[in-house]
């Protein structure tokens, strides 16, 4: 099997260097990353100026493609320039921090499992919840373990997975549950700048509280969460009674 690995942490991050050790053991991994951290991209492409894109050396482990560009960007041209012949699946994490509720719309590592949708190819999407010590190693484990579940994974399909904090213990479980549509507790604060001026910096407490079982309150609960997304933002229900209006 013929795998792509992408991120939006960097191609120097932990989560994708723990995630090519395990994918390694059921397939090809070509690893396309961005060349630094683009988390918070969402699904931002490149078109106003080429994309820079060098092979680079993986502390010993492995090599891989750094690219100058949006995750995005990075499954765009592995596909259609760096990689030799069809890809069968595309894995982007592991994430630093959970993929869940509307951070789903915000993430670069979603996104990049999205544009593997695009081009009709299976993707997977992979977080850790964020907490002070990141277990990726074991996250990875789990991912995997996962991933082999779901497979054989659809053409077109994307598949997100989050993994809870591991140092509450192991996951409780796996959960399919829907993505949350409720967002968290921001807010911004005031400040001053070396210059003087005033910013803003974005920050924020915990999600809003769900009435039924989604990915972020699952967890929360401790549970390995796994949701089916879609490319199709179109609301079907929505467009019936469009079309009844007498245009």
């Amino acid at each position: 099997m013929k795998i792509l690995l992408t991120n939006d942490d960097g191609i120097f991050a932990p989560g994708l260097a723990a995630l090519y050790k395990e994918l390694v053991t059921i397939g090809d991994v070509t690893v396309v990353a961005p060349s630094d951290s683009q988390s918070g991209a969402s699904h931002s492409i490149t078109f106003s100026e080429p994309l820079v894109c060098n092979k680079v050396d993986i502390d010993g482990r492995f090599t891989g493609f750094s690219v100058q560009g949006s995750p995005a960007d990075c499954v765009k041209l592995a596909v259609m320039q760096l990689h030799d012949g069809p890809i069968d699946l595309v894995v982007a994490g592991i994430n630093n921090g959970a993929n869940a509720g509307i951070n789903v719309y915000y993430s670069g590592t979603v996104a990049a499992a999205m544009e593997g949708a695009f081009l009709k190819i299976p993707a997977v999407a992979m977080s850790l919840s964020r907490e002070e010590h990141m277990d990726f190693e074991q996250a990875a484990r789990y991912c995997l373990d996962t991933l082999k579940k779901l497979m054989p994974v659809g053409k077109g399909n994307v598949i997100n997975i989050n993994v809870p904090e591991l140092s509450k213990g192991p996951p409780k479980g796996v959960r399919v549950v829907p993505q949350s549509s409720k967002g968290f507790d921001e807010y911004y604060v005031r400040q001053k700048n070396e210059q003087g001026q005033t910013v803003f910096q974005l920050a924020g407490g915990g999600h809003l509280v769900d009435e039924n079982p989604t990915d972020t309150t699952s967890l929360a609960e401790g549970y390995i969460t796994v949701t089916a997304l879609v490319p199709d933002m179109t609301d079907h229900g929505k467009m019936r009674g469009l079309e009844k209006i007498q245009w």
